[in-house]
């Protein structure tokens, strides 16, 4: 099983894939949203197939992906949560997590096109692991707890500008965080019962070739401990997005140029899907 959004965007539809069917989602709920993933989504959209009361979408296929879950209320993001990524970056793995924001704007459809924000000159690709959250989680006991507050999971682009992020930021990352459209997040949402979250391999392509190519049993922090360290300092709700860090292979570590109009990034994890953005100049924007 998994859910998605199609159609164009601020009118998405919410489907959930079914082997090579795809079905309305409407009868049972107006969104993937909080409210669907809180209730128990998985087990109240099987009862709808086995029942006959979800419609298959008629061309499906022909329709835009938009992100899997609607907008979030928060986008909380896990820095140099691989080894080698971190030394890449010039630094020491950390030994607790290192936080940062991204703004509820930039989670888009996996495919739609991004902008390089105007004056960039270091915008860069970061394919992650998502976990989406599926019940309120706030000062979780223990690590095991975590699992009961996770819906599922996505794949996700954490695109950053890195002049932005490290050159004027003030001692905080997400300067080069938030242009609008700087998290292409789907195409689906897999549920997390369906997904072994530590062994997914993930991987990235610019133009073609290959960049990055890992696994996530390499994150220094698993989404358990993530998700209750989390919890220790903000209320997570349902429907939150947070990004799990990066491998080694991005243009920040010095073996690859940064992107430029016209540049295509692809980035898949096993399990959850592909995606594909090309990126614009800001200028060509109308």
């Amino acid at each position: 099983m998994k859910f998605a959004r199609l159609g164009e965007s601020g009118s998405e539809i919410p489907v959930v894939i079914d082997g090579d069917r795809t079905f309305d989602l409407r009868p049972v709920t107006s969104d993937v949203d909080g409210d669907f993933l809180a209730g128990d989504p998985v087990n109240r959209t099987q009862e709808a197939l086995d029942a006959g009361t979800l419609p298959e979408l008629p061309d499906a296929d022909s329709l835009r992906i938009g992100s899997p879950i609607a907008r979030p209320s928060a986008v909380i993001c896990i820095g140099q949560n691989y080894a080698a990524h971190a030394r890449e970056s010039g630094a020491e793995p950390p030994t607790v997590p290192i936080l940062f924001l991204k703004t509820p704007n930039t989670v888009v459809g996996p495919n739609d096109t991004v902008t390089i924000p105007r004056g960039s000159e270091k915008t860069d690709w970061e394919v992650e692991l998502g976990i989406v959250i599926g019940q309120r989680a706030a000062y979780l006991d223990s690590v095991d707890e975590a699992e009961a507050h996770i819906a599922g999971y996505v794949v996700a682009n954490d695109v950053s500008e890195r002049a932005f992020q490290m050159d004027v930021s003030g001692g905080q990352w997400s300067k080069g965080k938030i242009a609008f459209g700087f998290n292409p997040t789907g195409p689906w949402l897999v549920p997390a019962a369906e997904v072994d979250a530590q062994n997914l391999n993930l991987r990235s392509w610019v133009n073609g070739e290959p960049r990055q190519d890992s696994n996530t049993n390499d994150m220094i922090f698993d989404v358990r401990t993530i998700v209750h360290h989390l919890s220790q300092y903000v209320t997570l709700e349902p429907g939150d997005l947070i990004l799990t860090g990066t491998p080694q292979g991005v243009a920040f570590g010095g073996r690859f140029p940064y992107l430029k109009p016209g540049d295509v990034v692809e980035i898949e994890i096993e399990g959850l899907g592909r995606q594909r953005q090309q990126f614009i100049a800001w200028e060509a924007q109308k």
